[in-house]
């Protein structure tokens, strides 16, 4: 059973930088690719960012495109986000997620870290 957990959350100032991390167990190898998601009060799960596990092939929402780079240390078995420049419009519940596909779309997506909050302050 894949287990993901977050951490790096927190309250940063609009133009600042937070770090997520997402610590991966997968016993089975099951997991082709990585992603992080975002949700803000009253609206769906977003897209932000995807990595392929192995590969390292990675893809942006365009919201996010120049500001926020995902990566993963495969000998640590934690993926990351990078996020800089952050905006107020920004601010939301952040999830890692883990897929057996490539794939952009959350339902593909088949198991979830429990979320971290992300607030930017104006």
């Amino acid at each position: 059973q894949v287990q993901l957990v977050e951490s790096g959350g927190g309250l940063v100032q609009a133009g600042g930088s937070l770090r997520l991390s997402c610590a991966v167990s997968d016993p089975t190898g099951s997991i082709y690719q990585m992603g992080w998601f975002c949700q803000a009060p009253g609206k769906g799960r977003e897209f932000v960012a995807a990595i392929t596990w192995r590969g390292g092939v990675t893809h942006y929402a365009d919201s996010v495109k120049g500001r926020f780079t995902i990566s993963r240390d495969f000998a640590k078995n934690t993926m990351y986000l990078q996020m800089n420049s952050l905006k107020p419009e920004d601010t939301a519940v952040y999830y890692c997620a883990a897929s057996r596909t490539y794939s952009i779309v959350p339902t593909d997506y088949n198991f979830w870290g429990q979320g971290t909050q992300v607030t930017v302050s104006s």
